[in-house]
C-alpha cells in the first residue's frame, strides 16, 4: 500500500566502519538534519582476524536512532528499510543470546579451509551455481573453520545469521529467524536461481537447515514491549535487510544495464543491476540477488578506504584531508617508481588472491609517505578498472555506461578525477552520497508500493584525460605482471 504524503521511511545502514540512520519522504528525499552516523572500528589481528561485536553495532545504532527520530516532527513512520554489509556472520544460542563475535567479510583465518573446499569441489561449478567463490569471505569456509577449531562453540550455536538478522531480532518479533533473499545470497550457501538455501551445500558444511533463518520478504513488526519507548515506530513495517551493495545501486539510481554503480568507501565495488534469468557469470565476479526479482553482477575489493586510513595512520600523514588532496592533485600522472598490490586485507575480485599479502616494489631512499599514499590509492583504482573491463561493455564496442560513484570518495574532486583516469571512463557523482542508506529507503518504498524513479546526477561528469588514461593502462599491466609473478612463486 503506497505511503501518504505525510509519511516517512526510516533508513538504517549497518556498515563495516559505521552505522547510519536517516528519514526519507515518499519520494526518497532525505529529511534535512535527520542523518546520523556513529563510527566503529574492526578489530584486526596478524593472523587474519577481522571482527566486530554486536555491542559495538548496537550502541551505535541506539545513539543514531534516538537522534534521527527527533526529526519526525509528528509525522508517521510507515516503513523501515535496512542495508547491511554482506558475507559476515554471527551465532546465537537456543535462547537467542550472542555467543560469537561478528566474523566480517574481511576475516581471513579460514583461508586453509577455503583451500580444502576448493580441493573437495570444483570452484568453477560452485561459482556458476551460487554466484560466490570458495574463498574466505563467505560462510562455507568460515563455518568449516569454526567447526574444526572451536567444536564446543560450534555445538553451542543454534542459529547462524548475518548481523542484519541479529539486529532485527533486537527490535522485531522473530526478526533473527528471518532473512531476505538479498542477505542470504551473500552467504555462499544460497541458490540464486531457485531462490532458496542450497541443501547440498548446507550438508557439506555440517549444518542443518534449522540452524539458518527462514528466507522471506514479508515485513516484520516492532516488539510489543518496545512500542512505548519507540512510539514513532510502533506501527511501522520493518522490511528484512538487503545487502549494502544492492542498496548502493538502488540509492544511486544504478538500476538499469546502462548505468553501473561504483562505491568507494571502506571497501570498494562496481555493480550492474539486472532482471530476468541469471546467465553465465564472468569468472571472478559475483552474482547476488537484490530481492526475488533482481540481481547484481560485479566485483568488490577489500582494500579501499581502510587502506587509505592505514596509510594516514601508520605513515603519520596529515589528518587534514584537504591538504592531502591538494598534494595528490598536483601529481596527476601515475607514480611509476612504485608498483603496489593493495592486499592488506585478503583480496577479493577479480583474482581472489587471498594468499598474497600487501606488496610494494620499487622502494628507495627517495620514497616518501605521500608517494606511498598515491601508489596505494592508484593500485586500488586499478583493481576496480580490472573489474570494469570484465563486467562492462568494451569502450570501443559501444558508448561507455554511466558510472555513478558514491561513498567517501565524493568528498574529493581530485580522487574522482584520478578514478576516471584509471578507469578510462567518465564517472558521475551520485546525488546522494550515502547511497546504501538511501537504497534502504528506496527498497522499503518499493515494498510499500511506491514507484521511485532513478536518482539524478549532480555536479559535472568527470571525464578521463586521454593521455593520462594510457599511462595508467600501462601501470595496470605492471601490477598484473607482479601479481602473476608472486602468485606463481607462492606466498613469500
Amino acid at each position: 500500500m503506497p505511503l501518504g504524503k505525510a509519511s516517512l521511511v526510516l533508513a538504517i545502514d549497518i556498515g563495516t566502519s559505521s552505522v547510519r540512520t536517516a528519514l526519507f519522504d515518499a519520494r526518497a528525499r532525505r529529511v534535512p538534519g535527520s542523518l546520523m552516523q556513529r563510527e566503529h572500528s574492526v578489530s584486526y589481528s596478524a593472523h587474519g582476524a577481522a571482527e566486530l561485536t554486536v555491542d559495538t553495532l548496537g550502541q551505535g545504532l541506539q545513539a543514531c536512532l534516538q537522534n534521527t527520530l527527533r526529526h519526525v516532527n509528528g509525522r508517521k513512520i510507515s516503513d523501515v528499510g535496512v542495508s547491511c554489509f554482506w558475507h559476515s556472520l554471527v551465532g546465537t544460542d537456543e535462547k537467542g543470546r550472542v555467543c560469537t563475535p561478528i566474523y566480517t567479510w574481511a576475516d581471513a583465518r579460514c583461508r586453509e579451509d577455503a583451500a580444502r573446499l576448493r580441493a573437495d569441489m570444483s570452484e568453477v561449478e560452485y561459482h556458476a551455481h551460487t554466484g560466490c567463490m570458495l574463498r574466505a569471505s563467505y560462510w562455507p569456509a568460515k563455518l568449516r573453520w569454526l567447526a574444526r577449531t572451536q567444536p564446543r562453540l560450534w555445538q553451542k550455536v543454534a542459529l547462524w545469521q548475518s548481523p542484519a538478522e541479529w539486529f532485527l531480532g533486537q527490535f522485531c518479533e522473530r526478526g533473527a529467524e528471518r532473512c531476505s533473499h538479498g542477505m542470504a545470497t551473500g552467504s555462499g550457501l544460497y541458490d540464486p536461481r531457485n531462490k532458496r538455501w542450497d541443501p547440498a551445500l548446507i550438508k557439506h558444511c555440517g549444518l542443518e537447515l534449522a540452524r539458518l533463518p527462514v528466507i522471506t520478504e514479508e515485513p516484520l513488526r516492532l516488539r510489543d514491549n518496545l512500542c512505548a519507548s519507540l512510539p514513532p515506530l510502533a506501527d511501522a513495517r520493518w522490511w528484512p535487510a538487503i545487502g549494502d551493495g544492492a542498496a548502493g545501486n538502488l540509492g544511486s539510481g544504478a538500476t538499469r544495464p546502462g548505468r553501473a554503480a561504483v562505491n568507494v568507501g571502506t571497501s570498494a565495488a562496481l555493480r550492474v543491476m539486472r532482471e530476468g534469468k541469471i546467465g553465465k557469470i564472468p569468472a571472478g565476479l559475483f552474482c547476488y540477488r537484490v530481492d526475488a526479482r533482481r540481481f547484481v553482477v560485479g566485483g568488490a575489493v577489500s582494500n579501499a578506504g581502510n587502506l587509505r586510513a592505514w596509510c594516514r595512520r601508520e605513515l603519520n600523514l596529515s589528518t587534514d584531508e584537504e591538504t592531502l588532496d591538494r598534494a595528490l592533485t598536483e601529481r596527476p600522472e601515475p607514480l611509476r617508481s612504485l608498483v603496489v598490490l593493495p592486499f592488506w586485507s585478503a583480496e577479493r575480485a577479480p583474482t581472489w588472491c587471498e594468499g598474497i599479502g600487501g606488496t610494494v616494489t620499487g622502494l628507495s631512499q627517495e620514497t616518501t609517505a605521500l608517494d606511498l599514499l598515491q601508489a596505494t590509492t592508484e593500485a586500488v583504482y586499478q583493481r576496480l578498472a580490472f573489474i570494469a573491463d570484465l563486467s562492462l561493455p568494451s569502450k570501443a564496442a559501444q558508448p561507455s555506461p554511466e558510472l555513478v560513484v558514491s561513498g567517501g570518495i565524493l568528498k574529493s574532486p581530485g580522487l574522482l578525477q584520478r578514478l576516471a583516469d584509471v578507469l578510462g571512463r567518465p564517472v558521475c557523482p551520485s546525488t546522494e552520497p550515502e547511497a546504501s542508506l538511501r537504497g534502504a529507503a528506496v527498497y522499503a518504498l518499493e515494498c510499500s508500493g511506491e514507484t521511485i524513479g532513478e536518482a539524478g546526477i549532480v555536479g559535472r561528469v568527470v571525464q578521463p584525460r586521454k593521455r593520462i588514461v594510457a599511462l595508467y593502462a600501462k601501470e595496470r599491466r605492471r601490477q598484473q605482471r607482479l601479481e602473476r609473478l608472486i602468485a606463481g612463486a607462492g606466498r613469500l
